[in-house]
Protein backbone atom coordinates (compact mmCIF):
# COMPACT_ATOMS: atom_id res chain seq x y z
CA UNK A 1 0.00 0.00 0.00
CA UNK A 2 0.87 3.79 -0.34
CA UNK A 3 2.49 5.45 2.47
CA UNK A 4 2.50 9.71 2.34
CA UNK A 5 6.79 9.18 1.88
CA UNK A 6 5.86 7.48 -1.44
CA UNK A 7 6.17 10.16 -4.93
CA UNK A 8 2.69 10.91 -5.40
CA UNK A 9 2.67 10.73 -9.70
CA UNK A 10 4.82 8.98 -11.79
CA UNK A 11 5.26 9.69 -15.66
CA UNK A 12 6.55 6.29 -17.68
CA UNK A 13 7.83 5.43 -21.04
CA UNK A 14 5.61 3.28 -23.12
CA UNK A 15 7.94 2.30 -26.07
CA UNK A 16 7.71 1.54 -29.94
CA UNK A 17 8.22 -2.33 -30.66
CA UNK A 18 9.77 -2.51 -33.56
CA UNK A 19 10.04 -6.22 -34.83
CA UNK A 20 13.03 -5.98 -36.87
CA UNK A 21 12.39 -9.90 -38.41
CA UNK A 22 8.86 -11.47 -37.68
CA UNK A 23 8.44 -15.22 -39.36
CA UNK A 24 4.98 -16.61 -39.41
CA UNK A 25 5.58 -20.12 -38.67
CA UNK A 26 2.11 -21.97 -37.96
CA UNK A 27 -1.10 -21.53 -36.79
CA UNK A 28 -2.42 -23.25 -34.00
CA UNK A 29 -5.79 -25.06 -33.48
CA UNK A 30 -7.65 -22.00 -31.71
CA UNK A 31 -6.64 -19.91 -34.89
CA UNK A 32 -3.78 -18.20 -33.38
CA UNK A 33 -0.55 -17.88 -35.55
CA UNK A 34 2.70 -18.78 -34.15
CA UNK A 35 5.80 -16.82 -34.52
CA UNK A 36 9.15 -15.62 -34.34
CA UNK A 37 10.23 -12.29 -34.07
CA UNK A 38 13.42 -10.02 -33.09
CA UNK A 39 12.11 -6.87 -31.67
CA UNK A 40 13.47 -4.12 -30.41
CA UNK A 41 12.21 -0.87 -28.27
CA UNK A 42 12.47 2.65 -29.03
CA UNK A 43 12.87 5.77 -26.87
CA UNK A 44 10.38 7.49 -28.53
CA UNK A 45 6.67 6.32 -27.70
CA UNK A 46 3.86 6.63 -25.14
CA UNK A 47 3.89 8.36 -21.96
CA UNK A 48 2.15 7.60 -19.08
CA UNK A 49 1.06 9.97 -16.13
CA UNK A 50 0.19 8.16 -13.02
CA UNK A 51 -1.32 9.77 -9.73
CA UNK A 52 -3.19 9.10 -6.64
CA UNK A 53 -6.62 10.38 -6.81
CA UNK A 54 -10.10 10.49 -4.71
CA UNK A 55 -11.64 8.74 -7.69
CA UNK A 56 -10.30 6.60 -10.55
CA UNK A 57 -9.99 8.95 -13.91
CA UNK A 58 -8.59 8.32 -16.98
CA UNK A 59 -7.61 10.87 -19.78
CA UNK A 60 -6.37 10.41 -23.54
CA UNK A 61 -4.00 13.33 -25.06
CA UNK A 62 -1.42 13.51 -27.51
CA UNK A 63 -1.33 14.11 -31.70
CA UNK A 64 -2.88 10.33 -31.80
CA UNK A 65 -5.39 10.70 -28.84
CA UNK A 66 -8.17 11.56 -31.03
CA UNK A 67 -10.76 9.12 -31.23
CA UNK A 68 -8.88 6.22 -28.61
CA UNK A 69 -11.69 4.52 -26.49
CA UNK A 70 -11.32 6.31 -22.69
CA UNK A 71 -13.50 3.44 -20.97
CA UNK A 72 -12.71 -0.26 -20.06
CA UNK A 73 -11.75 -1.43 -23.26
CA UNK A 74 -8.81 0.54 -23.68
CA UNK A 75 -6.13 -1.49 -22.64
CA UNK A 76 -4.75 1.16 -20.25
CA UNK A 77 -7.70 0.09 -17.84
CA UNK A 78 -7.66 -3.63 -18.10
CA UNK A 79 -4.36 -3.57 -17.56
CA UNK A 80 -4.88 -1.45 -13.91
CA UNK A 81 -8.15 -3.95 -13.47
CA UNK A 82 -6.08 -7.26 -14.33
CA UNK A 83 -3.59 -6.18 -11.78
CA UNK A 84 -6.17 -5.26 -9.06
CA UNK A 85 -7.88 -8.21 -9.42
CA UNK A 86 -4.95 -10.60 -9.19
CA UNK A 87 -3.65 -8.26 -5.73
CA UNK A 88 -5.67 -9.21 -3.06
CA UNK A 89 -5.00 -5.95 -1.52
CA UNK A 90 -7.77 -3.28 -1.47
CA UNK A 91 -6.04 -0.63 -4.29
CA UNK A 92 -6.43 2.77 -3.73
CA UNK A 93 -7.96 4.82 -7.10
CA UNK A 94 -5.51 5.99 -9.12
CA UNK A 95 -5.50 9.01 -12.11
CA UNK A 96 -3.72 7.82 -15.15
CA UNK A 97 -3.21 10.38 -18.39
CA UNK A 98 -2.19 8.27 -21.62
CA UNK A 99 -0.07 10.72 -23.85
CA UNK A 100 -0.87 9.22 -27.12
CA UNK A 101 2.66 10.44 -29.44
CA UNK A 102 1.93 6.81 -31.50
CA UNK A 103 -0.16 6.61 -34.58
CA UNK A 104 -2.34 3.84 -33.84
CA UNK A 105 -2.81 0.07 -35.12
CA UNK A 106 0.41 1.07 -37.01
CA UNK A 107 2.56 -2.22 -36.11
CA UNK A 108 4.24 -0.82 -33.11
CA UNK A 109 2.91 -2.62 -30.50
CA UNK A 110 1.45 0.80 -28.99
CA UNK A 111 -1.71 -0.34 -26.89
CA UNK A 112 0.22 -3.72 -25.95
CA UNK A 113 3.24 -0.61 -24.59
CA UNK A 114 0.46 1.40 -22.71
CA UNK A 115 -0.65 -1.90 -20.69
CA UNK A 116 2.69 -2.91 -20.23
CA UNK A 117 4.34 0.25 -18.46
CA UNK A 118 0.97 0.40 -16.57
CA UNK A 119 1.31 -3.07 -15.57
CA UNK A 120 4.82 -2.34 -14.77
CA UNK A 121 3.86 1.28 -13.20
CA UNK A 122 1.05 0.23 -10.44
CA UNK A 123 3.23 -2.84 -9.19
CA UNK A 124 5.54 0.29 -8.04
CA UNK A 125 2.83 2.60 -6.71
CA UNK A 126 0.34 0.18 -5.60
CA UNK A 127 3.56 -1.89 -3.78
CA UNK A 128 1.90 -4.86 -5.09
CA UNK A 129 4.92 -6.54 -4.85
CA UNK A 130 4.60 -8.98 -7.93
CA UNK A 131 7.47 -10.46 -9.53
CA UNK A 132 8.26 -10.42 -13.14
CA UNK A 133 6.81 -14.03 -13.62
CA UNK A 134 3.62 -12.78 -11.99
CA UNK A 135 3.25 -9.52 -14.16
CA UNK A 136 3.96 -11.25 -17.34
CA UNK A 137 0.84 -14.11 -16.75
CA UNK A 138 -1.16 -10.62 -16.22
CA UNK A 139 0.07 -9.63 -19.29
CA UNK A 140 -0.58 -12.55 -21.32
CA UNK A 141 -4.19 -12.57 -20.42
CA UNK A 142 -4.03 -8.86 -21.99
CA UNK A 143 -2.48 -9.88 -25.41
CA UNK A 144 -0.31 -11.47 -27.39
CA UNK A 145 2.43 -8.84 -27.64
CA UNK A 146 1.96 -7.68 -23.64
CA UNK A 147 4.39 -9.87 -22.64
CA UNK A 148 7.07 -8.96 -24.92
CA UNK A 149 6.61 -5.17 -24.03
CA UNK A 150 6.59 -5.84 -20.47
CA UNK A 151 9.83 -6.96 -20.88
CA UNK A 152 11.02 -3.81 -23.62
CA UNK A 153 14.42 -4.96 -24.00
CA UNK A 154 15.91 -6.66 -27.16
CA UNK A 155 14.78 -10.05 -27.30
CA UNK A 156 13.68 -13.14 -29.73
CA UNK A 157 10.02 -13.79 -28.85
CA UNK A 158 7.96 -17.15 -30.24
CA UNK A 159 4.84 -19.00 -29.42
CA UNK A 160 2.06 -16.50 -30.35
CA UNK A 161 4.76 -13.38 -29.35
CA UNK A 162 4.42 -14.34 -25.50
CA UNK A 163 7.31 -16.41 -25.38
CA UNK A 164 10.29 -13.56 -24.67
CA UNK A 165 13.89 -14.51 -24.41
CA UNK A 166 16.10 -11.57 -24.20
CA UNK A 167 19.37 -11.18 -26.52
CA UNK A 168 22.12 -9.91 -23.80
CA UNK A 169 24.62 -7.78 -25.76
CA UNK A 170 22.87 -6.21 -28.14
CA UNK A 171 23.44 -2.49 -28.80
CA UNK A 172 21.35 0.45 -29.11
CA UNK A 173 20.54 0.81 -33.01
CA UNK A 174 19.61 4.00 -34.74
CA UNK A 175 16.39 3.99 -36.15
CA UNK A 176 14.02 6.43 -38.13
CA UNK A 177 9.81 5.32 -37.87
CA UNK A 178 7.55 6.57 -40.65
CA UNK A 179 3.99 5.57 -41.15
CA UNK A 180 1.89 7.41 -43.72
CA UNK A 181 -1.35 8.29 -41.69
CA UNK A 182 -3.49 5.08 -41.96
CA UNK A 183 -4.63 2.37 -39.96
CA UNK A 184 -4.16 -1.76 -40.84
CA UNK A 185 -6.10 -4.45 -39.62
CA UNK A 186 -3.96 -7.00 -38.18
CA UNK A 187 -6.53 -9.81 -38.29
CA UNK A 188 -7.22 -8.93 -41.63
CA UNK A 189 -3.29 -9.17 -42.66
CA UNK A 190 -3.40 -12.56 -40.97
CA UNK A 191 -6.64 -14.11 -42.87
CA UNK A 192 -5.02 -12.93 -46.01
CA UNK A 193 -1.75 -14.71 -45.61
CA UNK A 194 -0.71 -17.06 -48.03
CA UNK A 195 1.70 -19.12 -46.58
CA UNK A 196 1.71 -19.87 -42.20
CA UNK A 197 3.91 -22.74 -42.42
CA UNK A 198 7.63 -20.27 -42.76
CA UNK A 199 11.06 -21.17 -41.69
CA UNK A 200 11.81 -20.03 -38.34
CA UNK A 201 14.38 -17.08 -37.86
CA UNK A 202 18.65 -18.18 -38.56
CA UNK A 203 20.40 -17.60 -35.64
CA UNK A 204 21.46 -13.88 -34.82
CA UNK A 205 24.77 -13.05 -35.09
CA UNK A 206 27.05 -13.60 -32.57
CA UNK A 207 28.36 -10.37 -32.37
CA UNK A 208 25.85 -7.64 -33.21
CA UNK A 209 26.61 -3.99 -34.87
CA UNK A 210 25.30 -2.32 -37.41
CA UNK A 211 26.80 -4.37 -40.06
CA UNK A 212 26.50 -7.72 -38.52
CA UNK A 213 23.06 -6.91 -38.17
CA UNK A 214 22.04 -5.33 -41.82
CA UNK A 215 23.50 -8.72 -42.92
CA UNK A 216 21.49 -11.02 -41.05
CA UNK A 217 18.34 -8.88 -41.52
CA UNK A 218 19.09 -9.83 -45.40
CA UNK A 219 18.28 -13.43 -44.55
CA UNK A 220 15.36 -12.95 -42.74
CA UNK A 221 11.64 -11.75 -43.36
CA UNK A 222 8.76 -10.00 -41.92
CA UNK A 223 6.32 -12.48 -43.85
CA UNK A 224 3.23 -10.36 -43.04
CA UNK A 225 4.32 -7.49 -45.34
CA UNK A 226 4.09 -8.46 -48.92
CA UNK A 227 0.04 -8.75 -47.50
CA UNK A 228 0.11 -5.54 -45.90
CA UNK A 229 2.02 -3.97 -49.25
CA UNK A 230 -0.91 -5.59 -50.97
CA UNK A 231 -3.82 -3.66 -48.60
CA UNK A 232 -1.75 -0.44 -48.33
CA UNK A 233 0.24 0.54 -51.23
CA UNK A 234 1.50 3.86 -49.58
CA UNK A 235 4.12 1.28 -47.23
CA UNK A 236 5.96 0.78 -50.74
CA UNK A 237 6.02 4.40 -50.94
CA UNK A 238 7.66 4.21 -47.32
CA UNK A 239 10.26 1.76 -48.16
CA UNK A 240 11.18 3.89 -51.14
CA UNK A 241 11.38 7.04 -49.32
CA UNK A 242 13.70 5.82 -46.53
CA UNK A 243 15.86 4.35 -48.75
CA UNK A 244 16.09 6.91 -50.87
CA UNK A 245 17.54 9.20 -47.62
CA UNK A 246 20.50 6.79 -47.27
CA UNK A 247 18.60 3.45 -44.96
CA UNK A 248 21.07 0.88 -44.56
CA UNK A 249 17.88 -1.54 -44.57
CA UNK A 250 14.44 -0.92 -44.76
CA UNK A 251 11.43 -2.91 -43.67
CA UNK A 252 7.89 -3.10 -42.17
CA UNK A 253 7.34 -3.42 -38.57
CA UNK A 254 4.45 -5.87 -37.05
CA UNK A 255 1.49 -5.46 -39.40
CA UNK A 256 2.07 -2.18 -40.27
CA UNK A 257 1.90 0.16 -41.64
CA UNK A 258 4.65 1.82 -39.79
CA UNK A 259 8.38 0.90 -41.46
CA UNK A 260 11.74 1.37 -39.84
CA UNK A 261 15.02 2.70 -41.36
CA UNK A 262 18.02 1.15 -39.73
CA UNK A 263 21.17 4.06 -39.95
CA UNK A 264 24.74 3.74 -38.97
CA UNK A 265 24.57 6.82 -36.51
CA UNK A 266 21.80 8.85 -35.12
CA UNK A 267 22.90 11.94 -36.95
CA UNK A 268 22.44 10.27 -39.93
CA UNK A 269 19.40 8.87 -38.72
CA UNK A 270 18.06 12.85 -37.49
CA UNK A 271 19.12 14.08 -41.33
CA UNK A 272 16.98 11.45 -42.84
CA UNK A 273 14.08 11.97 -41.07
CA UNK A 274 14.07 15.95 -41.40
CA UNK A 275 14.69 14.55 -45.50
CA UNK A 276 11.63 12.66 -45.39
CA UNK A 277 9.73 14.80 -43.60
CA UNK A 278 10.25 17.44 -45.83
CA UNK A 279 8.80 15.72 -48.95
CA UNK A 280 6.06 13.75 -46.83
CA UNK A 281 4.87 16.64 -44.05
CA UNK A 282 1.44 14.26 -43.72
CA UNK A 283 3.38 11.74 -42.69
CA UNK A 284 4.57 10.54 -38.88
CA UNK A 285 8.60 10.45 -39.29
CA UNK A 286 11.13 9.84 -36.13
CA UNK A 287 14.45 9.22 -35.64
CA UNK A 288 15.21 7.34 -32.15
CA UNK A 289 17.41 5.62 -31.06
CA UNK A 290 16.64 1.48 -29.93
CA UNK A 291 17.11 0.71 -26.04
CA UNK A 292 20.08 -1.53 -25.84
CA UNK A 293 20.56 -4.23 -23.52
CA UNK A 294 21.73 -3.26 -20.25
CA UNK A 295 25.38 -1.81 -20.01
CA UNK A 296 25.34 -1.62 -23.75
CA UNK A 297 24.63 1.91 -24.41
CA UNK A 298 25.58 2.49 -28.39
CA UNK A 299 26.24 0.73 -31.82
CA UNK A 300 29.85 -1.00 -31.76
Amino acid sequence: MMTPAEPLAEAVLAPAKVNLALHVTGRRPDGYHTIESLAVFTRFGDRLHLEPAAADAFSITGPFGHGLPDDETNLVLRARDALRLASASNLPPISIRLEKNLPVASGVGGGSSDAAAVLKALNQIWNCGLGQSELAEIARSLGADVPMCLSAKPLIATGIGDVVEPISGFPALALVLVNPGVAVSTPEIFQRLERRDNEGLPPPPSRIHFHSLRNWLETTHNHLEPTARGIQPAIGEILKALDKAGSGFSRMSGSGATCFGLFETGNVAKRAAVAIRARQPGWFVAATRSIAWEGNDGVS
